[in-house]
C-alpha cells in the first residue's frame, strides 16, 4: 500500500510538471522557459524537479518519447486493418480505423500536441515524426505490401510529402479548435491520403 501511494504521488508530480510545462510552451515558447518557470507553475521545488528530470531538454525528450511510443503502439495494433480495408473496401467509403484511433489520441492529448507542433514548440519533433512515419510504414517488415521497388518517385520525397501533409492536417485541426470530431477528421484524412489532393478538391473523379 505504501509503494502504491508513493507511485501515485510520483505520477501526480510528473503530471503537474508536464501540465505546467505545456502551458508555458504555449505562453512563452520552449526556448524562453527556465526550470524556475516550470517549478513555479507546478508548485514544486527545484529538488523535486531534478529528481525526475535533468533539465528542460530532458523533460521535453521524455514527453516526446512517450508520444512516439504511444503512436507506435497505435500503428502496430491498427495498421493490419488498413491493409484489409485497402484490399476489399473503397478507402473513401469507410474512414481508416487507424486514423480514427490516432485522432482520438490527438484529441485526448490536444494541449500537449498543440504545444509540441505549434510555432513555440520543438521544431525537431516534426523531424522525429517524419522519421517515425517512414520507419513504421516503409521499413516495417510486418507491412511488406509496401515495396520500395514499386515506388514511382524516390522514397525520400514520397515520405517527406506524406509526413509533411499529414502533420499539416493535424496542426490545422489542433490550431482551429478541433471543431471536427476524430471520426470526421479520420474521413477527411483518409480521403486525402488514399485518393490524393486533386480528388479531394473535386478536380479528379
Amino acid at each position: 500500500m505504501k509503494n502504491q501511494h508513493l507511485d501515485l504521488r510520483i505520477v501526480r508530480t510528473r503530471e503537474s510538471i508536464q501540465n505546467g510545462f505545456i502551458e508555458l510552451i504555449e505562453e512563452k515558447g520552449f526556448d524562453a522557459i527556465s526550470v524556475k518557470d516550470i517549478t513555479t507553475r507546478a508548485n514544486i521545488n527545484r529538488g523535486t524537479f531534478y529528481a525526475h528530470y535533468e533539465d528542460k531538454f530532458d523533460l521535453m525528450k521524455k514527453c516526446e518519447d512517450e508520444v512516439m511510443l504511444e503512436l507506435s503502439t497505435i500503428v502496430k495494433e491498427n495498421f493490419p486493418s488498413v491493409v484489409a480495408s485497402l484490399e476489399k473496401d473503397s478507402p473513401i467509403a469507410v474512414p481508416s480505423t487507424i486514423a480514427i484511433v490516432i485522432f482520438e489520441y490527438l484529441n485526448k492529448n490536444s494541449s500537449f500536441m498543440r504545444a509540441l507542433l505549434g510555432p513555440n514548440g520543438d521544431l525537431s519533433f516534426q523531424t522525429r515524426l517524419k522519421k517515425f512515419m517512414w520507419k513504421e510504414i516503409f521499413e516495417n517488415e510486418a507491412f511488406d505490401f509496401v515495396r520500395k521497388e514499386n515506388f514511382l518517385v524516390p522514397g525520400d520525397y514520397l515520405a517527406s510529402y506524406i509526413a509533411s501533409a499529414h502533420i499539416g492536417v493535424i496542426q490545422q485541426w489542433l490550431n482551429s479548435g478541433r471543431k471536427e470530431s476524430p471520426e470526421e477528421m479520420a474521413k477527411i484524412f483518409s480521403i486525402i491520403t488514399f485518393n490524393g489532393p486533386f480528388f479531394a478538391a473535386g478536380l479528379k473523379k
